[in-house]
Order: structure tokens, then C-alpha cells, then sequence
């Protein structure tokens, strides 16, 4: 079992702290990482419930904030129809996925994950103006 670190970067140059989740696979397809993440971030929504959801998309009827997304009722987050969303986003080229310095351009590509191996999320952020 190791270690997986996820970064959170955006083409505006921000970069978020990382953090870990354990994977027991050295192999795993893109989508199921993608699963995984998705799955773990709304688990610690329900058990924390903060104001503002802090995941890799928003989810439906949430608005942006500077900090992630605020639900505008509080109420329980699908982790299978977000996981649905992170997968569409990554089809229309939402965000990028590194996994070190490579990037990964198909959901069922297989991709290795040795121990400490940092996979970054470039969220791709529209240009002002154009």
C-alpha cells in the first residue's frame, strides 16, 4: 500500500496544499483514480460539513467561491453522480491530469503509481477577455 499525493494547480498559477490517500494498486486506470478522489473528498465533506465544498468539480446547484463551492442548501453530496462530473470534465478538457511529469490524456490509460508519486489536477482557467 503507498501513498498518493494529490496537487490541485490551476493555469492562473495557484497551487493548492496536496494531500494523501492510500491506494493499495502500483496500477490503476485514470478513471478509477479519478473515482477514488472524488469518493474520498466527499466522504470528508459529509463527516466535517464545512460551508464551502472543496472538491476537484463543482457540484450541481453550488455556486464558486474563492475557497471551492458553496451549496446553496446544505444536503448530502452523490459521490457517484460527482465522480460522473470529474470524468465529463475531464473528457472536455476541465483540467489536466500529471502523474510526475506525465500527462495523462485517456481515462483507461493505465498508470503506474510508486510510492509517493504526486499526481497533479490542472484545472484549466479561461484567459480574461478571450
Amino acid at each position: 500500500m503507498g501513498m498518493v499525493t494529490f496537487v490541485d494547480e490551476t493555469t492562473a498559477g495557484s497551487r493548492g496544499d496536496g494531500w494523501g490517500l492510500e491506494i493499495a494498486e502500483e496500477r490503476l486506470a485514470l478513471r478509477e483514480l479519478i473515482r477514488r478522489r472524488v469518493f474520498q473528498e466527499v466522504a470528508e465533506y459529509h463527516a466535517k460539513r464545512p460551508e464551502v465544498f472543496q472538491g476537484l468539480v463543482r457540484p450541481e446547484g453550488a455556486e464558486r467561491t474563492l475557497n471551492g463551492y458553496a451549496l446553496r442548501t446544505p444536503r448530502r453530496i452523490d459521490p457517484e453522480k460527482q465522480t460522473e462530473l470529474a470524468l465529463r470534465a475531464f473528457e472536455r478538457n476541465g483540467f489536466l491530469v500529471l502523474v510526475g511529469d506525465h500527462q495523462i490524456t485517456e481515462l483507461d490509460e493505465e498508470i503506474s503509481l510508486p510510492l509517493g508519486v504526486e499526481v497533479t489536477f490542472l484545472k484549466l482557467v479561461a484567459l480574461v477577455g478571450g
